[in-house]
């Protein structure tokens, strides 16, 4: 990142103290309505850390060719499911958007190319979980997506990038789930908070040995990792935006974990703190 870069974040956000970065197991977008210890692990997370002047949210739910940054200055919110109950879809999050933000993320990025989107909005794995930590819907929200031609260590690298957002106050959320295989969901259990298969058991004290050890390579490389991790990982797509979030973390930061459960036999909820 050049001077002025430094210099047009600098315009828009004042100095703070360096923001936590986190990743969220957003689970089901019952959530978004619901009360359960979940959405409390949300809500307490936000109490702990300084209120944001903006955030930027890599959510699951944005799998694009390229990479975007949504850049209108008023995000629709996006009903991006089915088959849930009306009062779900009766959701609004009117959170304002940042267009000064997304340049200056696309900024930050280079030489990666970063198209500024007006067309997408937030999805609900942002604003599902976002909602519950920021209820007033007061502070600005942008979303990046996720370049599903690249591979892991892609997003791990270009993360790093980010790094001086942290410094202005800008809040980056990764919101996915660690365990994701909806294949294999026990719909009996599927609100049973810790169960789990074998499979799913094993993956999950895997990730978490590796996140408190800070071997973050074999997190990169899950697809290396054995059969427990192929279960937990069919698809990328929930799992990549954790990789954004360790991405982030520098030598001087602290890694917890919050909200540290499984349900319905094949979907994690664990969430991750740094800073």
């Amino acid at each position: 990142m050049n001077l002025n870069d430094l210099q047009n974040i600098s315009d828009h956000f004042s100095n703070t103290p360096t923001m936590p970065v986190l990743f969220l197991g957003h689970g089901s977008p019952m959530n978004a309505i619901e009360e359960n210890q979940f959405v409390q692990g949300f809500r307490k997370a936000a109490s702990e850390i300084p209120k944001p002047n903006a955030i930027l949210c890599i959510s699951a739910h944005w799998f694009t060719k390229g990479t975007k940054v949504t850049a209108m200055t008023m995000p629709r919110t996006i009903h991006d499911f089915g088959g849930f109950p009306q009062a779900l879809f009766d959701v609004q999050y009117p959170a304002p958007g940042a267009p000064e933000l997304a340049k200056e993320t696309a900024e930050l990025l280079k030489p990666a190319l970063v198209e500024e989107d007006h067309n997408w909005g937030l999805d609900h794995g942002a604003w599902s979980v976002i909602k519950h930590m920021y209820p007033e819907a007061d502070i600005p929200v942008i979303q990046m997506s996720i370049d599903y031609s690249k591979p892991p260590q892609y997003h791990f690298d270009l993360a790093k990038r980010l790094n001086n957002l942290r410094e202005k106050g800008i809040l980056i959320i990764g919101s996915g789930n660690i365990v994701h295989n909806l294949r294999l969901v026990d719909w009996r259990n599927i609100n049973t908070v810790g169960a789990g298969w074998d499979w799913a058991v094993e993956a999950r004290e895997k990730t978490n040995n590796w996140l408190l050890d800070g071997n973050f390579k074999n997190i990169i490389d899950y697809h290396k990792q054995g059969i427990s991790l192929q279960y937990a990982v069919p698809t990328p797509d929930h799992y990549l935006p954790l990789l954004y979030t360790l991405g982030l973390k520098t030598s001087s930061d602290d890694l917890s974990l919050f909200n540290d459960e499984l349900i319905g036999g094949s979907l994690s909820m664990t969430s991750v703190r740094i800073g």
